[in-house]
C-alpha cells in the first residue's frame, strides 16, 4: 500500500475499511464548516470512494511510476496517527477549475481531537514534498476561508505564499501558492 512517512502522522491511500471513519470525519462539524460538500450521505460516501478515490489514487499512482506527468489526475490520501493507527483526516491533490492555471490544489481536514498539534503540517508538507520530488507538477494551490485562522498558519508555515483574496461559490478565501525549488 503507498504511503508518505511523516513525524508523527502517516498519509496512505484509502482502502475500503476507511468508510465509517472517513464518513464520520466528514460530519464534524469543525470539518464541514470549512469543506461545505465533503459532509455527504454514507451511501455517496461509499459510492465515491469505491468508484472515484481508490481508483483515481491508482491512476494517480500509475502515471507517477511512469514517469511522474500526472496531468489532471487526483491523489485522495488518509492521514494517520502512527500512535495509534487511527484514520485522523485526509490530504488531497487535484485540479480546482475556480483558479488560474496552473491550477492543481492541495486539499486537507484533520479531526478535532487533532487539532493544534501539528499534525496537518506534517501531512500537508509530506505531500507537497511527494508531488514535488516525484511528479511533474511545479506549483500548488491551497485555498482557507479568510475565518479559518488555522488552516492558514498550516499553509504559511508549510511555505504557501499569499497571492490574494478569491471569492468561489460566494465564499472568501485566501488563495496561496507554492512552487518548487529549482535545483542548481
Amino acid at each position: 500500500m503507498f504511503s508518505i512517512e511523516c513525524k508523527d502522522v502517516f498519509l496512505r491511500e484509502w482502502i475500503p475499511s476507511d468508510l465509517d471513519r472517513f464518513h464520520s470525519l466528514t460530519w464534524q462539524p469543525e470539518i464541514y464548516e470549512f469543506l461545505p460538500g465533503w459532509n455527504v450521505s454514507k451511501k455517496q460516501r461509499q459510492d465515491w470512494l469505491t468508484h472515484y478515490e481508490i481508483p483515481e489514487n491508482k491512476k494517480f499512482l500509475g502515471a507517477v511510476s511512469e514517469g511522474g506527468n500526472v496531468g489532471d489526475l487526483r491523489l485522495r490520501l488518509g492521514i494517520v496517527w502512527k500512535e495509534s493507527g487511527e484514520l485522523i483526516g485526509w490530504c488531497c491533490t487535484g485540479m480546482k477549475e475556480e483558479l488560474p492555471a496552473p491550477n492543481r490544489e492541495i486539499v486537507y481536514a484533520i479531526s478535532k481531537d487533532h487539532r493544534g498539534k501539528g499534525y496537518a503540517a506534517q501531512a500537508v508538507q509530506g505531500l507537497v514534498t511527494y508531488l514535488f520530488e516525484e511528479t511533474d507538477v511545479d506549483v500548488l494551490n491551497a485555498l482557507a476561508l479568510l475565518r479559518n485562522i488555522p488552516s492558514n498558519r498550516v499553509l504559511e508555515k508549510c511555505g504557501f505564499r499569499f497571492q490574494r483574496d478569491i471569492t468561489i461559490d460566494g465564499e472568501c478565501y485566501h488563495w496561496y501558492t507554492r512552487e518548487k525549488e529549482s535545483r542548481t
